[in-house]
C-alpha cells in the first residue's frame, strides 16, 4: 500500500467513553447538581435537628408541664410539631422540581440548541445519549431521596409521640418509605417523555411541571390500595392519667381546664400503632411508581428513535 493510499485511509472511528459523556453532563448542568446536593444537605441538617436538640428541647416540655406543654404556642412543643411536616413539603417540591428540570434543561433545552443533535454526529448514539442523560440524575436522585428516607422514617420511629396533631399531612406517609425514591424517579421519566415529544424549553418546563402535578394529585387521594388515610402508621392510642395515677379513656379536652378538672386530668400519654399492612402498601406503591418509570422510559426510547431517524 503507498504512502499516499495510507494519506488518504479515513480515520478511525473513536466512541467516546461513558465516563467522558458523564463528565459533560455533570459540568453543563453543574448548577442544577449544586442546588440538588445543597437541598439534600438542608433538608437532612434539618432531620438531624429534630432528631437531636430539637426533640430534646419538645421531650423537656413535655416532661415539665405534662401534654399541655406541647401546645403552648409559641413553645418548644409547638414549634417543633410544624417543622417536623416540613421535610415532607421539601420533598414533594424536590421531586416536582426534578420533573421540570429534566423536561427544560436535560432535555428540551438541548434539542431546541442542536446541542444533542451534535452529540449524535459524534460517535455518540442517541440511545446511548438518552440513557446517560437519564443514569447520571437518577443516580443522585436515589442516594438523595435514599438518605432523606432513611432520616424521615428514624425520625418518626423515635419522635412521633412528640407531635401535636394525631393526623398530620397525608402526603407524609410517602415521605417514609421507598416510595419515597420511586416518585422522584417518575418525575424525571415523565419530563425526559415531555422534552423529547416537545423539544422546545419553555413549553416543556410547563408540560412537565403539569404531568407531574396530576398523577401527585392521584396518587395522593385516589390510590384504591391505599384505604382511606395514607398513613398506616399514624393510628395513635391516647390516655388521659389522673390525679391518682389513674389511666382513663382520652376525653379529648386538652386545653380545655374545666373540662380536665371534671375529669380530673393531669397528663395524657400517648402511643403510636404501627399497621401490620403498611409495608405492604408500599412495596405495592413503590412497585406502581416504578413500572410507570419503565414505561415513560421506554416510550421516550421509543419516541427518540423516531425522532433521530426523521431528523
Amino acid at each position: 500500500m503507498s504512502a499516499t493510499t495510507l494519506d488518504r485511509a479515513p480515520a478511525p472511528v473513536v466512541t467516546p467513553a461513558p465516563r467522558g459523556l458523564v463528565r459533560t453532563i455533570l459540568r453543563l448542568h453543574r448548577a442544577a447538581l449544586w442546588i440538588w446536593l445543597a437541598w439534600v444537605a438542608g433538608t437532612a441538617g434539618l432531620l438531624l435537628w429534630l432528631l437531636g436538640p430539637g426533640a430534646d428541647s419538645a421531650q423537656h416540655a413535655l416532661e415539665t408541664y405534662g401534654y399541655g406543654g406541647l401546645l403552648v404556642t409559641g413553645g418548644p412543643g409547638d414549634a417543633y410539631n410544624s417543622l417536623f411536616y416540613y421535610p415532607d413539603t421539601l420533598i414533594s417540591l424536590a421531586s416536582f422540581a426534578v420533573a421540570l428540570f429534566a423536561g427544560g434543561p436535560l432535555i428540551a433545552r438541548e434539542l431546541e440548541s442542536g446541542t444533542a443533535r451534535l452529540a449524535w454526529t459524534q460517535s455518540v448514539s442517541p440511545a446511548r445519549w438518552l440513557a446517560v442523560k437519564l443514569a447520571v440524575p437518577a443516580a443522585f436522585i436515589v442516594v438523595g431521596t435514599g438518605l432523606l428516607t432513611l432520616l424521615y422514617h428514624q425520625l418518626w420511629s423515635a419522635h412521633a409521640n412528640l407531635l401535636i396533631a394525631g393526623i398530620g399531612p397525608r402526603s407524609l406517609y410517602f415521605s417514609l418509605g421507598p416510595a419515597t425514591v420511586a416518585a422522584p424517579l417518575l418525575g424525571l421519566a415523565l419530563g425526559t417523555l415531555v422534552g423529547l415529544a416537545v423539544r422546545r424549553t419553555l413549553p416543556a418546563l410547563a408540560f412537565s411541571g403539569f404531568a407531574y402535578f396530576l398523577v401527585h394529585a392521584f396518587r395522593g387521594n385516589h390510590w384504591p390500595f391505599q384505604g382511606r388515610y395514607q398513613q398506616p402508621e399514624l393510628h395513635s392510642r391516647s390516655r388521659a392519667i389522673t390525679s391518682t395515677g389513674a389511666r382513663i379513656s382520652d376525653p379529648g379536652c386538652y386545653d380545655d381546664k374545666a373540662c380536665l378538672a371534671r375529669h380530673d386530668v393531669v397528663r395524657f400519654t400517648r402511643a403510636y400503632l404501627p399497621s401490620p399492612d403498611y409495608w405492604p402498601r408500599q412495596l405495592l406503591e413503590t412497585g406502581v411508581l416504578l413500572a410507570l418509570t419503565a414505561v415513560a422510559v421506554a416510550l421516550a426510547f421509543g419516541l427518540l428513535r423516531r425522532r433521530a431517524a426523521t431528523g
